[in-house]
């Protein structure tokens, strides 16, 4: 039987020697891996120069781009992260540009029609209320994404806008109805509680007149006024259709926002009923002349939105 120390100095001098070994080849592997350059992304996709290149002559846009939400790279859904592609994530390859200095060979949004400015946008915002964007009434009269918004140069402090507020970005064609805003009665829109987007989706809906919610102008006018929203044991008819018959909802100089001061208002639909509704039958009320009487029909039928009382079909209570 050997002793125990017998063969002790080899062994030790064999696990030394597997040791050294081992950490060689460990070596020899790691090495050309620490020291081989990284490959750009840039590199790698044929046509790309990557935005060091662009920033060469675009240095203005380059900055401007980084404050925003395209140029954050937190987010891999942006331009900024596409791995060194920010610029060309928008206008395309840059090689044939930088190459020859010619500007047709880049995307210019500016030199695009706005189907292909609308594409490009949507490729990647193409989620949310953007889905609608494509055959929406925006779409179908050639507005594009860069009409209201800029990637470079925006002026609001949401959404990019070209301008500072929303409501300056839709009287951009929409002059008529934001001029309506301006008058005695009004929404709350110069006053900074609503905006346009309030009530319309400017990216596209499946209401009329690209409202936000509802399929009728009532029901969205019932997210706000809940109070005239009904069932009405006696309903209004004409509130019944449609609130806009008697209401402007951009803005009016008439009280309450009427389309029409009373009595004429109501005189549009109710031209005969069971007392004169003009000044030129002969009777008491008409010979005062009703249309001069304070708020005229509604002194009297003050429940015009509708009633919920037995007694109430006259809208008096």
């Amino acid at each position: 039987m050997p002793k125990r120390g017998d063969g002790f100095p080899a062994r030790l001098l064999a696990t030394v020697l597997a040791f050294l070994c081992v950490s060689a080849i460990g070596r020899a592997a790691s090495g050309p891996i620490a020291t081989a350059p990284k490959a750009t992304p840039a590199a790698q996709a044929e046509g790309f120069v990557g935005d060091e290149t662009c920033a060469t002559c675009h240095d203005t846009e380059a900055k401007s781009l980084r404050p925003t939400l395209h140029g954050k790279t937190q987010n891999p859904r942006t331009p900024a992260g596409q791995n060194g592609r920010t610029c060309e994530t928008c206008h395309g390859p840059g090689q044939a540009h930088v190459d020859s200095g010619d500007k047709a060979k880049i995307r210019r949004f500016t030199a695009m029609s706005p189907r292909q400015v609308n594409e490009t946008c949507l490729s990647c915002h193409n989620k949310g209320s953007h889905a609608n964007f494509l055959g929406g009434m925006h779409d179908a009269r050639n507005v594009s994404c860069a009409t209201c918004h800029s990637v470079h140069n925006p002026k609001s402090e949401r959404a990019q806008l070209r301008t500072v507020t929303v409501t300056e970005t839709c009287a951009i064609c929409h002059r008529q109805e934001v001029l309506r805003v301006k008058k005695s009665g009004h929404m709350p829109v110069r006053e900074g509680k609503m905006d346009c987007t309030t009530c319309h989706s400017p990216h596209g809906s499946n209401n009329v007149r690209m409202l936000k919610s509802g399929n009728t102008l009532n029901e969205m006018c019932a997210s706000c006024h809940a109070e005239k929203r009904g069932p009405f044991l006696w309903d209004h008819a004409a509130g019944r259709e449609n609130c806009a018959s008697c209401h402007d909802p951009h803005g009016s100089n008439n009280d309450r926002m009427l389309v029409a001061k009373d009595p004429m208002l109501c005189q549009r639909c109710h031209v005969s009923s069971r007392h004169p509704a003009t000044i030129y039958d002969g009777t008491q009320i008409a010979a005062a002349s009703n249309r001069a009487v304070g708020r005229s029909c509604v002194n009297c039928h003050s429940q015009i939105h509708g009633s919920n009382h037995p007694a109430g079909d006259k809208f008096l209570r």
